[in-house]
């Protein structure tokens, strides 16, 4: 079965349903940014627990530990300037 051009097939759980492209598309955008905030939160957690587990054994802190990753933004402006 097909549907028609400006529907998509979106699958919840173990069934299908049709529904707008716009509809799926900003549905996706939200999920996605639920889950890079989510990442984010974990990073920082995670940065801190390395840390005082270093701190707890004596070790000196990790150096460039505390580095984050480039946007999809940052990573096109500076594909741009690479790209003369």
């Amino acid at each position: 079965p097909s549907c028609p051009p400006e529907k998509a097939m979106v699958c919840f759980g173990n069934m299908f349903i049709e529904l707008p492209k716009a509809k799926t598309r900003e549905m996706l955008q939200q999920d996605q940014e639920e889950l890079d905030e989510e990442i984010n939160k974990l990073r920082k957690e995670l940065r801190v627990k390395v840390n005082r587990l270093y701190e707890a054994q004596g070790k000196p802190e990790l150096k460039g530990f505390n580095l984050n990753p480039m946007s999809a933004e940052e990573m096109k402006l500076i594909n741009r300037i690479l790209e003369g």
